[in-house]
């Protein structure tokens, strides 16, 4: 039996309506690639907040630049930490005699062996987050300690002094 046209443009019709529905992943991926970066890149703000023990009080300073991202040397009351791992007694530090700590510096020496970039002309960066009650004579030899292992930059981390509207 032959068909009619209007049932030959219904079964047509039909077959047309199957094939919709498809989605195109590609272009959709790329949107969400394109997304991610975009959030990545803007996810980086102008504060750097330091990891430190809530014992440390950080002296004040009006220092307008900004740290860089370094190797961190924390002073707590107790320990002397480089990269969050204690390495050395702060009594021992003290009663050390002389101005190199052979621990500390063992660490520093293997923390610049782990570094991928070569040596920079004015030394390795280092940041040291100490108390602002810290004896000199301590900082003296940590800094010194520091110098001969190559972190010849070192910043010292404070907080920002608030400027106040009169």
């Amino acid at each position: 039996m032959k068909e009619s046209a209007k049932a030959k443009r219904i079964k047509r019709h039909q077959r047309r309506g199957k094939n919709q529905g498809k989605l195109n992943l590609v272009s959709l991926m790329d949107i969400f690639t394109i997304l991610v970066f975009f959030l990545m890149v803007n996810s980086s703000s102008d504060v750097q907040v330091l990891n430190q023990d809530k014992s440390i009080k950080l002296p004040v300073s009006s220092a307008d630049q900004m740290p860089v991202d370094s190797l961190s040397l924390a002073v707590t009351g107790e320990d002397i930490l480089v990269g969050g791992r204690p390495i050395v007694k702060v009594t021992a530090m003290r009663a050390h005699e002389g101005d190199v700590e052979p621990l500390l510096k063992a660490e520093l020496d293997y923390q610049a062996s782990r570094a991928r970039i070569p040596e920079p002309e004015q030394g390795r960066p280092i940041t040291i987050v100490a108390d602002k009650e810290i004896p000199y004579e301590l900082l003296k030899k940590i800094m010194s300690t520091c110098v001969d292992a190559g972190y010849a930059s070192i910043s010292l981390a404070v907080n920002r002094q608030v400027e106040q509207e009169a």
